[in-house]
């Protein structure tokens, strides 16, 4: 197998050069793991900042330093009623001291209940972050005071809540080397939390919210179980940092990890991911260690997860696996910035905080357990917030396509004649396609069971989309913050086709990653493809169609810039095969919903 031993645009790891890197001997499920550190980019002042740009520099967001400055001070001319207490000491475990601005409303009546916003990307990104401005949000909508992906204290000080924007250990100000998205997150976010909450002005009730960076390190925190963490909100939260971050399913992509190293502002130094993953190729005790406990997560959870993002598995199988008996699951259609701040969800939200941290019964208990937004076409839902009691959803109809290479169709009957389609390594494709006699909704988990070989090479990187075509043959993408989305997607590297026992289900294939198992020459291998949960509707007459590539194809997608692949699919001439009928029936799976009643030729679904 092709090994990584480079990573385009990072420095590679050298025990030698202890000028750009360090090593910490950790222990880890009682393996001792040497963690590497790469020395962190201190960051800049405003001041020094804006002296950079006159000159035509470029300064990375997240690497500007908001100067030392302890103070209190109103906030802004504009909310006179809100107080910020700046660069707040709190002491961790181990002595280490980090600061947060806590945003505070003006002689409150009573004790506050406060909001944390922990996450690496700065507490003041006001403060020279010119780029920081959120994608899909209009202009105004969100204060200064908001730290990025956070909680707006313009916002949740007007209602009553006080809101922490923490630098955590090594970020900024604060002491300590950076550690990411693992468990030392946890352990030093239950100290925090238990700090905040003896402050004379708190009620005794603490929350975490935010999304993507923000979010991910919620379920680190909640899994410690601080006592007075009241409840959580995780908008959009990566899980297993190996599988859905460092790589999809196998097919490394660190670039994106690696960004966040090279950005954050860190006077130390900041836990080096990206060749983390070249010294632990394989899921191991260190990035079990990423990877939330699950079961421990106990309180009260209001979860989202938006279709088109790739936080958005995470955020599925954290609602499955907390053990909260309070939990409430909202899949969205939109960009997570946009959805954060949009005033329906803030309320809906408010509403959510209001009972679990003010004891406030608002009836919050009558929201469905999971609201879905069902997708069909650009900008147009079928359905809004479809009410639903589980995710996934009981009364599913798991239904199998099988595919057929003769004609590059699929059906329900598998097909008794073999067959088979190839195409080219680098810029080839595969196609199966069916249409609809009957509208089909489908919400949920799909996957991919296919017969594959390699002609020429060991192993094959598979990128799956499902993708919807009109009764004209026309594509129909969905629109998201004025980009086209292709639709659910799902990938896959054949030579870690050995599954995990214990996480797999039926629905949702889930690679062990431990070992890979070159493919040899003329055999033909099962390989299933796990394929994102996805909402959506395809009307009587619409075509679904699979299309399947060795390469991620790029559009003009936002988030398709980040997605650098290093995909393993041998020289050119390399043909992938996929085989189909008689002993090799190759099928989709998709969760087909029934719809809730029917009489005659009427139908409800919603």
């Amino acid at each position: 197998m092709q090994k990584i031993t480079k990573l385009d645009g990072m420095p590679t790891y050298s025990r030698e050069d202890t000028q750009h890197f360090m090593v910490e001997k950790r222990t880890y499920e009682g393996e001792e793991i040497d963690v590497i550190f790469r020395r962190g980019h201190p960051g800049k002042t405003l001041k020094e900042v804006e002296a950079l740009r006159a000159s035509g520099q470029q300064v990375p967001d997240f690497s500007i330093c908001a100067e030392y400055h302890p103070r209190t001070y109103t906030a802004t001319k504009a909310a006179p009623h809100i107080t910020c207490d700046q660069d707040v000491p709190c002491v961790l475990r181990d002595g280490v001291t980090i600061y947060s601005d806590i945003y505070r409303p003006v002689n409150a009546p009573e004790p506050l209940p406060v909001i944390v916003c922990w996450g690496p990307f700065g507490k003041r990104p006001h403060e020279g972050q010119d780029g920081w401005k959120l994608m899909g949000v209009p202009p105004q909508t969100v204060s200064e005071m908001a730290k990025f992906e956070a909680a707006d204290p313009a916002y949740w000080c007007h209602y009553g809540y006080a809101v922490a924007n923490v630098d955590p250990r090594g970020i900024g100000n604060s002491e300590g080397n950076v550690n990411l998205w693992g468990v030392e997150d946890g352990r030093d976010g239950y100290d925090y939390i238990e700090w905040i909450a003896q402050q004379p002005w708190c009620n005794g009730r603490v929350t975490l919210f935010g999304n993507s960076g923000v979010c991910m390190v919620i379920w680190r925190i909640a899994a410690e179980q601080p006592p007075h963490l009241a409840c959580i909100a995780a908008w959009e939260g990566t899980g297993n940092m190996y599988a859905e971050s460092l790589t999809f399913n196998g097919i490394p992509r660190p670039g994106f990890e690696n960004g966040i190293v090279t950005a954050c502002a860190c006077k130390s130094w900041i836990e080096d991911l990206g060749n983390m993953y070249l010294l632990h190729p394989y899921y191991d005790a260190y990035w079990r260690s990423k990877t939330p406990k699950w079961e421990k997560i106990k309180v009260p959870a209001y979860v989202c997860g938006g279709m088109c993002h790739f936080h958005l598995r995470g955020s599925c199988v954290g609602f499955r696996k907390i053990r909260s008996p309070k939990k409430w699951l909202r899949l969205h259609r939109d960009m997570e910035w946009p959805d954060t701040y949009d005033p329906d969800n803030l309320a809906d939200l408010r509403r959510f905080y209001d009972r679990y941290l003010k004891d406030i019964r608002n009836g919050w208990e009558f929201t469905p357990r999971v609201r879905v937004d069902v997708m069909d076409a650009y900008s147009y839902d079928y359905i809004r917030n479809k009410p639903e009691k589980e995710f996934p959803i009981k009364r599913t109809q798991y239904t199998k396509l099988y595919l057929n290479a003769a004609d590059q169709t699929m059906s329900p009957e598998p097909p008794t004649a073999t067959s088979e389609v190839a195409y080219d390594n680098k810029t080839g494709m595969a196609v199966f396609s069916v249409r609809f006699r009957q509208d089909v909704e489908i919400i949920g988990y799909s996957k991919l069971h296919l017969f594959v070989e390699a002609r020429g090479y060991d192993n094959m990187d598979l990128f799956v989309f499902l993708k919807k075509y009109n009764a004209k043959g026309e594509y129909v993408p969905i629109d998201c913050m004025g980009f086209d989305y292709r639709g659910a997607w799902g990938q896959s590297r054949a030579s870690r086709r050995q599954l995990d026992p214990k996480e797999s289900t039926d629905f949702q294939p889930v690679m062990a990653h431990q070992k890979d198992e070159p493919m040899e020459a003329g055999q033909v291998y099962e390989l299933e493809v796990e394929i994102h949960p996805h909402a959506r509707i395809w009307h009587a007459g619409e075509e679904l169609r699979v299309e399947i590539t060795p390469e991620f194809i790029k559009t003009d997608w936002y988030e398709d810039h980040g997605m650098n692949f290093y995909t393993d699919n041998g020289p050119e001439g390399v043909q992938h095969v996929i085989h189909t009928g008689g002993c090799y029936p190759s099928y989709l799976q998709l969760p087909v919903i029934p719809p809730k009643y029917t009489s005659g030729e009427f139908t409800y679904r919603g």
